[in-house]
């Protein structure tokens, strides 16, 4: 069964490598903490590791180049990150496919009634 989503945190020492995530699967969200851009989205079968082995000051990373958006250039203490445990690899992957359609659903619903983010045509 699914759990609710972590508190955001902070990485301790400004280090992707500490990180208090998942040792299992689950769901992961990393962002930048003053604009709130999303740097990383996504499911693993271990959540800590993949969270560790994410590169945001060099060349885009798999996710970033998926949906067609560059490196922020960020520095690892101006992100925060949360986590959602999952009970297998199988159900992680289906609550970040789910919780990734109701923000693409969000995101069109502002484009529509032209809120900031979005643009009015």
């Amino acid at each position: 069964m699914m759990q609710t989503w972590s508190g955001w945190k902070r990485f301790s020492s400004g280090r992707v490598d500490t990180v208090d995530a998942p040792d299992g699967p689950g769901v992961y969200e990393v962002r930048h903490t003053l604009t709130g851009r999303v740097m990383a989205f996504g499911h693993s079968g271990h959540v800590a590791q993949t969270i560790a082995g994410l590169n945001f000051d060099g060349e885009a990373g798999t996710w970033m180049r998926m949906i067609g958006r560059q490196p922020l250039g960020a520095r690892v203490t101006d992100l925060e990150y949360r986590t959602c445990a999952a009970s297998s690899r199988a159900e992680a992957k289906t609550a970040a496919q789910r919780l990734l359609g109701l923000r693409q659903s969000v995101w069109r619903r502002r484009l529509e009634i032209g809120l900031p983010g979005g643009h009015a045509g």
